[in-house]
């Protein structure tokens, strides 16, 4: 897979631009924004990396995640997600566009990874946690029509076309979904975790609506990942208000566990690292060093396969993935 594929890089771009202007509107006074511990392992132990948007991110000293502090405060940051111009660009322009190549080329694979975990389950109760346009749940249905499949989504156009789906919705944040305790059997949070006030609720939500035994898929971005370290604060995966936290696979699977999950296998199985380096340094004159720019202009594409396959097996990759399982009760 390669970047250009999911995302039109000019559109991104407009997307970021605007992304930094409504940060600008939406988050200008000191009392849109609070101080907080890190949202991950909860140190106040941090250290100072660098500002950008008008956001400072901190890399926590114990659990080394990357987030944004002081973060905006939840009912702002609410607001902004509702109202702001980027939100609305981000749908219309940006995702819609390429929303049937993302189906092919993410959705699909995903189905099918959670079709064979559930292929010994009768009748299992499926939920996605911040659903959005129901695609990755059109493509489970597809796969066993036994399964019930649920979109957990907040938003009200979302949600308005998950039902235009025959998708069930429960229409709200996963924390404020009553009556719906030990009721599915898998959980999935695709790319949420990065963007949430306080992720350790949604972690505490998913494991009261999961019945024991039941499982949570959880993938995010790894702030200790290839493409995000080489490029550090000129990455463009590493943008406020959205994108607050990005902690690592250590990080994420200690929460779990706190939270009283146990941890099935944590992975990191990204394939665009390398390509998107390569697009900044070739697209956007990124300065790498020497032997990196070389490799963009000149490398093989067998030695670029065999890079990614690399960074991939040794969890370097800044897109992980972590299964884990509620226990039985003894």
């Amino acid at each position: 897979m390669k970047e250009s594929e999911i995302r039109n890089a000019s559109v991104h771009d407009q997307y970021l631009e605007l992304v930094r202007l409504d940060a600008e509107k939406y988050f200008k006074y000191d009392s849109h924004r609070e101080n907080l511990s890190c949202p991950v392992c909860d140190s106040v132990s941090s250290k100072n990396e660098f500002k950008k948007f008008g956001f400072f991110y901190v890399t926590c000293e114990d659990c080394l995640t990357l987030y944004v502090n002081p973060r905006p405060k939840l009912d702002r940051l609410e607001e902004f997600y509702i109202r702001s111009e980027s939100s609305r660009f981000w749908v219309e322009e940006f995702f819609k566009p390429v929303a049937e190549a993302r189906r092919e080329k993410i959705f699909r694979p995903r189905a099918h990874k959670v079709a064979e975990l559930l292929i010994d389950s009768n009748d299992p109760v499926v939920g996605d946690i911040g659903a959005g346009f129901g695609l990755f749940l059109e493509e489970l249905k597809k796969l066993n029509q036994d399964i019930h499949s649920v979109a957990i989504e907040p938003s009200s156009e979302m949600a308005q076309i998950c039902r235009s789906k025959d998708l069930e919705v429960i229409q709200c944040i996963i924390e404020k979904a009553e009556g719906n305790d030990s009721r599915f059997d898998f959980l999935c949070s695709f790319e949420l975790f990065e963007h949430l006030h306080d992720p350790k609720t949604m972690i505490d939500g998913a494991f009261r609506l999961l019945k024991p035994g039941g499982k949570l898929l959880l993938t995010t971005l790894n702030g200790l990942g290839f493409d995000i370290l080489m490029m550090w604060k000129h990455s463009k995966s590493v943008f406020p208000p959205h994108h607050l936290n990005l902690s690592n696979p250590n990080a994420v699977s200690a929460l779990l566990e706190k939270v009283g999950f146990e941890v099935v296998h944590a992975e990191t199985p990204g394939e665009l690292d390398w390509d998107i380096i390569e697009g900044s340094i070739i697209r956007d004159s990124f300065r790498a060093d020497r032997f990196w720019t070389y490799l963009a202009h000149h490398g093989k594409e067998e030695a670029k396969c065999d890079l990614q396959s690399w960074i991939r097996r040794h969890r370097l990759s800044s897109h992980m993935s972590i299964l884990a399982l509620k226990p039985m009760p003894l």
